[in-house]
């Protein structure tokens, strides 16, 4: 049996920091996990710029609501979902990913949850457990899954080595040079042909 974790931003919709940077015109808000690879360094970052800023959960979901998955991904996504089981493993937020998996066909997601008060303001968040792409693919395995895996980032790279083939799509530079252990690719047509590469059925 064979399952395949697709990281979700950057992989098969934009970067939502990055878009809700460009429109709230706050620049530090463009940082991600490509350019900080300490996950919680970078959350306490964000909540302190938005509670600074007095901005809300809404006005995320606003501009979340305006934006669409990556060129071709839906495709991609749907054609994966015909050939192998497909899990879509993500250091966002159910509050904040309903939309694009709408427009996805709600493939299955495991990410986090954020705490909301009242007036919608983002208190904090809950991971769902530390390093969790890493250790749902440990759990596949021990439910005798052959794993592959795909990310852009440094906080996929965990979940990528755990993999029995993890690939990089639309890495940046420095991501790709630091883990050259790993194919790196641009576009769907080349990630499915990997993907079937590494697996038992497609690649023999």
């Amino acid at each position: 049996m064979e399952i395949v974790c697709l990281d979700l931003e950057g992989v098969l919709i934009p970067e939502i920091w990055i878009n809700f940077a460009e429109r709230t015109g706050i620049a530090e808000l463009r940082r991600t996990t490509r350019d900080e690879p300490d996950y919680d360094v970078l959350m306490r970052q964000r909540l302190e710029i938005l509670d600074r800023s007095k901005l809300t959960l809404n006005d995320i979901q606003a501009v979340i609501n305006d934006m669409g998955p990556l060129e071709g991904a839906r495709n991609f996504v749907n054609s994966l979902r015909e050939r192998f089981q497909v899990v879509i493993l993500s250091d966002t937020f159910y509050e904040f990913a309903e939309p694009m998996m709408r427009q996805l066909d709600w493939p299955t997601l495991f990410c986090h949850r954020l705490e909301v008060d009242n007036d919608g303001r983002i208190a904090n968040y809950r991971l769902r457990m530390p390093d969790h792409k890493r250790e749902a693919v440990k759990a596949f395995h021990e439910l005798k899954f052959h794993v592959i895996a795909a990310g852009d980032s440094y906080n996929d790279t965990s979940m990528l080595k755990e993999a029995d083939q993890g690939i990089l799509f639309k890495a940046p530079a420095n991501v790709i040079e630091e883990f050259p252990q790993f194919p790196a690719v641009e576009r769907y047509e080349e990630l499915m042909a990997q993907i079937e590469k590494a697996s038992p059925r497609f690649g023999k």
